[in-house]
């Protein structure tokens, strides 16, 4: 049994009539009733009392052009979902981002993708950089965001967009000395203790941070490290000790805490969009496309 067989039936069963269904379906009746002879056979089953005019749909045939109709319906839905999908109009999207992208310019986007395409669903997994990069070289994401200090290492397998570049922000106790100043010096913090982003979370910015310090003369005394921005802003209003911490840290209000801009030039991070150059998924492309139009 092939589907026109289900059509050619369906046909037969609307007009009431071999000849007219022939000429709806562009054929030869003919080859039609043949046609329709050979389905009753394969089914075992008479579909049609000829014996009537106009012909007559059996119990069986009626059965028979209810689950038809419903079997055509399900497969047009089907094309038409792929069509969709293909077309980037349907489907979803995984997108990997680290904490503290929530911060950011982030939000903006997936409001922007979620308006324009009410019908994709983009699947959000929050993880450290570096799992982040591993899932999508194994294929496990589409796209990821993150702050990248260097190069990475799988460039050749992948593509990046700069969206924005951020500057560190001292994070400091409202009761702190050094909240009384407009903006803060780096050699301002040598006698300070650190509350810094854990390292096997947020290495690239814990190595930055380091780097900044080490520049301004001094190492930075580590009081406590935590996973999370909110836990450090935590931190800070409890008086563990400072951080730094990139600008968009400042989205954030916490009681407690004060934001001051640094005095050198400290854009270290640029926010970044990564995804495979291999992936030639539509919905992809037009996840990229808004974010180039931000």
């Amino acid at each position: 049994m092939e589907l026109r067989h289900l059509r050619y039936f369906i046909a037969v069963a609307e007009e009431q009539s071999f000849t007219k269904a022939a000429k709806r379906l562009y054929i030869e009746q003919g080859p039609l009733s043949k046609q329709i002879q050979k389905l009753e056979k394969d089914l075992n089953v008479r579909l049609f009392n000829r014996k009537n005019i106009p012909i007559q749909l059996t119990a069986a045939g009626q059965a028979f052009l209810e689950e038809s109709r419903a079997i055509l319906e399900q497969l047009e839905q089907a094309v038409r979902k792929a069509q969709r999908i293909h077309q980037g109009e349907l489907g979803y999207l995984t997108v990997g981002f680290t904490s503290s992208i929530a911060n950011s310019i982030f939000p903006d986007i997936l409001r922007t993708f979620r308006q324009q395409y009410p019908e994709i669903e983009p699947i959000l997994q929050e993880e450290q950089s570096s799992l982040l990069i591993q899932k999508l070289c194994d294929s496990q994401i589409d796209l990821i965001f993150l702050y990248l200090y260097h190069e990475l290492s799988e460039a050749d397998d992948l593509e990046t967009i700069s969206i924005a570049s951020e500057q560190l922000v001292a994070v400091l106790p409202k009761n702190h000395p050094l909240a009384a100043q407009s903006q803060i010096s780096l050699t301002d913090l040598k006698d300070e203790e650190f509350v810094m982003p854990l390292h096997q979370v947020g290495a690239d910015l814990y190595e930055q941070i380091y780097h900044l310090c080490q520049q301004a003369g001094f190492v930075p005394k580590i009081a406590q490290t935590a996973v999370y921005m909110v836990t450090i802003l935590g931190l800070v209003a409890g008086e563990t000790g400072i951080s730094l911490l990139p600008s968009n840290v400042q989205n954030i209000q916490r009681e407690g805490v004060v934001y001051r801009p640094i005095q050198e030039q400290t854009k270290i991070a640029q926010l970044t969009a990564v995804w495979r150059r291999d992936n030639s998924s539509t919905i992809l492309q037009r996840f990229i496309d808004i974010i180039q139009e931000m």
